[in-house]
Formats: C-alpha cells, sequence, structure tokens
C-alpha cells in the first residue's frame, strides 16, 4: 500500500511543484518547454510511477512507520510524526550534498510522506477491522482511481493561490545603468565587463555569430571589447520575439570578428541580478547566465 499510495501522488506533487516553479521563479523566456516536459512525463508515467513509488516507500514511508512505533499517542499521529522527522532528515542529507534549500526540501518531503503515512494506518486499521486486507491488485486500483483526483486537488489549488497572490509571480529586476556596471561572470570563464560610458570589455564571452541560424554553433566565444546599452522598451530584442517592454535587456556589440549584437535579458533578482540569452531555438536553446560580480 505504500509503494501505490507514493506512487498515485506523484503526478499531483508534479503539478503543483509546476506551477510553482514557473510562477516564482524566472524562466528564462522559455515558452513551451516546461509544459511539454510535463506532458512527456505524464505519457511515460506507467513506466516509472511504479518505481520512484517503491522507492519512496522504502526510503520514506516504510521508515517513518518504524519510527512511529516508538512513540506515544495515536497511530495517525505517529505516523505523521515519523514521516516528519524522515523529512527533516532528507533534507539535511540534501543541504549538505547538493546545498539544497533546507526549509523548503524539508517541508517538501514530509508533505509528500503525509497520504502514503495515512493510506498504510488506514489500510492497517481496516483489515484489522474487517480481516481482509488489500491484495497488490486492490492497492493498485485503489490508487489508479486517486490520480486523477490528486491532479484536479493541486492543479485547482496552485491556480487559486496563483489568482489569490497566495503564489506571487515573478518579476524581473528593474536595473539602472549604474547598477549594470560592473563585471558578469559566467561559466567557462566568460567574462562580460560593463564600463561606465557605455565601454564593454568580453573574455571567452559568448555571443551571435554571423550566421547563427545555419552554422553547426548557434554562438561564437569572443574576447575583446566593443559598447553596450541599456534597453528598457524591447526594441533590439529580435532573437526572442518578445515584442517590445517585455524584458529590460543590454545590447553588447562586440568590435573585430564578433560583429553581431547580442541581447542579454535581464533577470535573476535585486539582491542577485543575472544577465541572460538563449542561443538556437528560442524555446529550448542552450541558455548562458551571467551572474554580477559582488
Amino acid at each position: 500500500m505504500a509503494t501505490a499510495a507514493g506512487a498515485a501522488q506523484l503526478p499531483g506533487a508534479f503539478i503543483l511543484w509546476w506551477i510553482v516553479a514557473s510562477t516564482v521563479s524566472d524562466d528564462y523566456n522559455a515558452g513551451y518547454g516546461g509544459a511539454f516536459g510535463l506532458l512527456c512525463l505524464f505519457v511515460l508515467a506507467p513506466l516509472y510511477l511504479p518505481v520512484l513509488g517503491l522507492l519512496h516507500a522504502a526510503a520514506h514511508t516504510m521508515p517513518a512507520t518504524v519510527l512511529a512505533r516508538r512513540a506515544p499517542g495515536p497511530r495517525w499521529a505517529r505516523h505523521l510524526l515519523g514521516t516528519a522527522l524522515l523529512g527533516v532528515f532528507w533534507a539535511a542529507v540534501t543541504a549538505l550534498l547538493w546545498d539544497g534549500p533546507f526549509l523548503a526540501t524539508a517541508v517538501s518531503l514530509a508533505a509528500l510522506g503525509v497520504l502514503p503515512a495515512l493510506a498504510v494506518a488506514y489500510a492497517r486499521r481496516r483489515a484489522r477491522v474487517t480481516g481482509q486486507p488489500w491484495g497488490l491488485f486492490g492497492a493498485w486500483w485503489r490508487a489508479a482511481l486517486a490520480v486523477p483526483v490528486l491532479c484536479v486537488a493541486a492543479f485547482g489549488g496552485g491556480a487559486l493561490a496563483t489568482v489569490t497572490g497566495l503564489i506571487e509571480e515573478y518579476e524581473p529586476p528593474v536595473l539602472s545603468a549604474a547598477r549594470l556596471t560592473g563585471e558578469w561572470h559566467g561559466d567557462d570563464g566568460a567574462v562580460l565587463r560593463l564600463r561606465s560610458g557605455g565601454r564593454a570589455e568580453v573574455t571567452r564571452l559568448p555571443a551571435e555569430g554571423e550566421f547563427a541560424f545555419g552554422a553547426d554553433e548557434v554562438y561564437v566565444r569572443c574576447d575583446g571589447y566593443g559598447t553596450w546599452q541599456l534597453d528598457r522598451e524591447g526594441r533590439y530584442d529580435t532573437y526572442t520575439g518578445k515584442g517590445p517592454e517585455e524584458r529590460d535587456g543590454v545590447v553588447v556589440r562586440l568590435d573585430g570578428g564578433c560583429r553581431q549584437e547580442t541581447y542579454w535579458t535581464i533577470g535573476g533578482t535585486e539582491h542577485e541580478p543575472e544577465l541572460f540569452v538563449r542561443f538556437g531555438d528560442p524555446d529550448a536553446g542552450e541558455l548562458w547566465i551571467l551572474a554580477k560580480a559582488s
């Protein structure tokens, strides 16, 4: 029952995560990619959900059940307490190994353990009362019926939270030219130095090539000098097709072999601003992000 209940809740959890992630964080001008990926997850769900449900039961639900046996109080309360403790434990492991956010991870993992823990407690209580425990088929067909109900509940709850403002929609920062001035660093040694007065200096910076859409490489790596300007109306953002006043950006024009201008869109937050650009497919191309050096 633990495996079936753990698997049944995952599609709804995916929907809720997708709504929150696409609302509160910067999507970096992605289009259909997130929704398309979610569709693929649902199409392939029968293949991986039982495996994930089994892993969740082995790592969370069943250890929480063992912990519940040693705690005082009602059985359902003990199950929830064990679930919360396991969520804290795995959140600590995630924070240590992958530098993940501890509090958000602990709450999420604890929430994922609630339904399986209650399902196990209910199934055991029912078996004691009726003398007829659910078999493998009984557990899985009930889980299959619960999947659409949980998906609708997750979608409705996420949509309601977005409309009411409980989940705040992401807003890109509004940066002045003075705030943009300085060094911006990216992967593989990419550096963009924006000088006061509109001069720019770059090191291994990806930029639009002369024939970006027809060449094998959708961008070139450049070193040298050039100019930059702040664009608040999106008039130079012809690459993404977002149109005027969609997102502020920085237009970088380089001298020498990298003559094509590159539009770096402003993202991140007020305290941790970013510049980003997609090369190739505007929806699913290669994403480059530059972070402001402190």
